[in-house]
C-alpha cells in the first residue's frame, strides 16, 4: 500500500515509528480484487474495492461502540476515537490497548483511567432508562453540543501552502488511489510540509486515525493544520477542537453549524474549492 511501516502493538508510553501513509493490517486486506460484468456487453473484468470491518471498541471490559472501518491503522483509530469523542482527555488516560479478532470481526480493548471510565459509565446511565420521559433527547443534545475549550487563536497559513494541494495529497492516499471509496485526513506541519495522512471509508474515522497518529507519534501540531477531503460537518470541528489543532482545511464546503462553532471556538476554517481560491470562513472577515 505504498508504505513499509508495519502496525505495532505497543504500550501507550512507547513511541511507535513514524508512518506517513495508511498502513494495512495483514488480515483482512485493505483492498481485494472483485469480478464484475459490463452491463452493456456482459464483458467480464475485475477491480480492487475498499474493504471494511466491524471493530468493537471496549473500555475496561465495557462494550462502547461498534464501528465500520477500513482495516488500516486501527491503533491510531482507537486512540483518535477515544479523544475525539471525549471519552478520554488525553493519551495519558489510556494505559493499554490490545487488538484481537479475525476476518471482518475485530476488537479494540482499551484500559483507561478510573476517572475516564467513571465518566463514561455515568454518561451511559444518563441515557439509559429515560426513553419515553422526554429526558433522553435532552441528554443526547448535551452530548451532541458539548462545552469545549476555546482555542487561543493562531495566524492563518500562507496562501502558497495550499497551492496545488489537491494534487500533492495524492501521495498520502495510497488506498484511495488504488481502489477509491475512501476519505482521507492529512496533517501539514508548521513549515507547510505534508507530514502524514490516514484513510478510511468513514470521514470521521479518517480524522480519528490522523489524530491518533499525531498523538501516538508525539508530533507537534502547533502552527500546523489538518486537512480533510470530505465535507466539513460539526463532528469534525469538535474532533479537531478536542485535539487542539487550530486550523482545519476542508476540500468540501462546511455546514452552517460547523462554521458557527469554528468562529465561536477560534478555529481557523478554510474551504479549498476545486477551481477557485481558498475561502477563509473563520475567523470572520472584518
Amino acid at each position: 500500500m505504498g508504505s513499509n511501516c508495519q502496525p505495532v502493538f505497543e504500550p501507550m508510553n512507547s513511541k511507535p515509528p513514524v508512518c506517513a501513509a495508511s498502513t494495512p493490517l495483514a488480515l483482512p486486506a485493505a483492498s481485494n480484487t472483485y469480478d464484475y460484468v459490463q452491463l452493456s456487453d456482459a464483458a467480464r473484468d475485475n477491480t480492487p474495492l475498499a474493504e471494511e470491518v466491524a471493530l468493537a471498541i471496549v473500555y475496561n471490559g465495557l462494550n462502547q461502540a461498534v464501528m465500520l472501518v477500513s482495516p488500516t491503522d486501527l491503533e491510531d483509530f482507537a486512540v483518535g476515537f477515544s479523544i475525539g469523542s471525549g471519552i478520554v482527555a488525553g493519551t495519558e488516560e489510556i494505559y493499554d490497548m490490545k487488538l484481537s479478532g479475525s476476518g471482518s470481526a475485530l476488537y479494540a480493548d482499551l484500559e483507561i483511567s478510573s476517572r475516564a471510565f467513571w465518566n463514561l459509565k455515568n454518561q451511559r446511565r444518563q441515557l439509559a432508562g429515560t426513553s419515553g420521559c422526554g429526558l433522553c433527547g435532552v441528554e443526547a443534545l448535551e452530548q451532541a453540543l458539548p462545552e469545549l475549550n476555546v482555542l487561543p487563536g493562531a495566524p492563518l497559513p500562507p496562501a502558497h501552502w495550499l497551492k496545488d494541494l489537491r494534487q500533492r495529497i495524492d501521495a498520502f492516499q495510497p488506498l484511495g488511489q488504488h481502489c477509491g471509496a475512501v476519505h482521507a485526513a492529512l496533517f501539514m506541519d508548521r513549515d507547510g510540509q505534508l507530514l502524514l495522512g490516514r484513510e478510511d471509508i468513514g470521514r470521521h474515522n479518517a480524522l480519528d486515525k490522523l489524530i491518533g497518529a499525531l498523538l501516538r507519534q508525539r508530533i507537534e501540531t502547533q502552527g500546523g493544520l489538518a486537512i480533510v477531503t470530505s465535507r466539513c460537518s460539526l463532528e469534525l470541528i469538535q474532533k479537531v477542537l478536542r485535539a487542539g489543532i487550530q486550523t482545519l482545511v476542508s476540500l468540501s464546503a462546511p455546514t452552517g453549524l460547523a462554521l458557527q462553532w469554528a468562529r465561536k471556538h477560534n478555529l481557523n476554517l478554510i474551504h479549498l474549492p476545486k477551481h477557485s481560491a481558498p475561502r477563509v470562513f473563520s475567523p470572520a472577515a472584518e
